[in-house]
């Protein structure tokens, strides 16, 4: 042989003996070289047995299988491991699965704990281990009869998890909304305790009030946005929406906002995949309804595609914050819901903007069949000027409507 062939006792002695093989790939059998690469890769076999037992496929491995089976692109995967970044990191192995990735991988690709954890055996627990249950507001739920009266010595955790379940499951909502979060629209005063409370209770009662029709994927689009629009021109609009919706597989649920949430809605998704729009209805007012219902469709229309379960919650007022940050996916958002109430071409061309007379607002209102609370908010958001056209908000119209009921 050409080589001088030892036994494989170290990281290093491996490390060389891959090194020789590759470069003895092309060596011909019955060659001093054949030999020695046949060698080598007995003893090399032997090592990795010894020392690199593959019982286990790595956990990028797994994933990558698990994309494939299921035709998942790397997008895809964001809502489990984070931002394009992260996943891109964790892919070519730059970046280690934390165990709330895992977790999440483990509950929405079902690819198993002990893949991802690399040990027989291995258990990823819950990702409610590390809550602190005593800060949901549980008190105030109780108050407002979002969950069954306790008994004198039922815990908090008792009681959330009772509504966690109904709710379909601790996976709908990520671990991340217990950490400070930078979403655009998401006020960096929330709560998240009670933010994440309000969520699983709007999620429990779409979960347990389900719909006759199933959501078809694409059904959102800017078409089905200005149909939902133009249901507004009614006195019960905000009524036929809801029904409208439900017909398309898509629930809307009107939940008065918990204290110290500063929330207007959310685009949320069941286990099931049915999207569900979560409106707290905090300022009672006809554009502002729309806009929030139009711009959490589009979320679900635009971002909530695939196996994607991120939830989106909005704060809408920091629209009016000079300075706020910018977030490309509410930016999106904000243009499907302002399109959707008024096209474009139509706002563009129209003199409401340099004449916003009551008239004008009008007759742009019976012009494209929508409520003239949707010009005047428009108008008002555009100008900053929120004591213009305030008789044609609607302040007052949409609680009577929405929030007395099974809701």
């Amino acid at each position: 042989m050409s080589g001088k062939i030892r036994a494989i006792r170290s990281e290093v002695d491996y490390d060389a003996a891959l090194a020789r093989i590759d470069a003895l790939m092309d060596a011909k059998k019955g060659t001093p070289e054949g030999d020695e690469l046949d060698v080598l890769t007995d003893l090399v076999e032997l090592y990795e047995e010894r020392h690199h037992p593959m019982g286990y496929p790595t956990p990028v491995g797994a994933i990558l299988f698990r994309m494939e089976q299921a035709d998942l692109t790397a997008r895809d995967l964001i809502p489990f491991i984070g931002s394009r970044s992260k996943v891109s990191e964790v892919l070519s192995g730059k970046r280690p699965l934390t165990m709330q990735m895992a977790r999440a991988l483990h509950a929405n690709l079902d690819i198993p704990a002990d893949v991802l954890l690399q040990q027989p055996g291995g258990e990823l627990g819950s990702a409610l281990d590390d809550i602190e249950w005593d800060r949901f507001p549980t008190a105030e739920m109780i108050k407002r009869d979002w969950v069954e009266r306790p008994k004198k010595r039922t815990s908090a955790e008792t009681i959330m998890r009772g509504l966690i379940e109904q709710a379909g499951g601790e996976h709908l909502l990520p671990a991340a909304f217990f950490r400070k979060n930078d979403h655009a629209r998401m006020n960096a005063k929330s709560d998240s305790y009670a933010l994440k409370a309000w969520c699983w209770k709007v999620l429990a009662l779409a979960n347990t009030n389900p719909l006759p029709t199933a959501y078809k994927p694409d059904t959102i689009d800017p078409v089905f946005l200005r149909k939902v629009a133009k249901l507004s021109w009614s006195e019960e609009g905000p009524k036929l929406a809801r029904e409208f919706l439900a017909k398309h597989g898509i629930h809307m649920i009107c939940l008065e906002h918990l204290p110290k949430t500063y929330l207007d809605g959310a685009a949320l998704q069941l286990k099931s995949g049915a999207p569900v729009v979560g409106l707290t209805l905090r300022y009672d007012r006809l554009d502002n309804f729309w806009f929030c219902l139009l711009h959490e469709l589009a979320h679900i229309g635009r971002h909530m595609t695939g196996k994607s379960t991120d939830p989106f919650v909005d704060d809408l007022s920091l629209r009016e914050v000079k300075g706020a940050r910018r977030d490309i996916k509410e930016e999106e958002a904000d243009e499907w819901a302002e399109n959707g109430l008024i096209p474009a071409d139509d706002w563009n061309t129209s003199k409401v903007k340099d004449d916003p007379s009551p008239l004008a607002v009008v007759e742009l209102a019976q012009r494209l069949n929508i409520h003239p609370a949707i010009i005047a908010g428009r108008i008002r958001h555009e100008t900053r000027n929120y004591r213009l056209l305030s008789h044609f908000v609607g302040t007052g119209a949409i609680r009577q409507q929405l929030l007395a009921g099974a809701d």
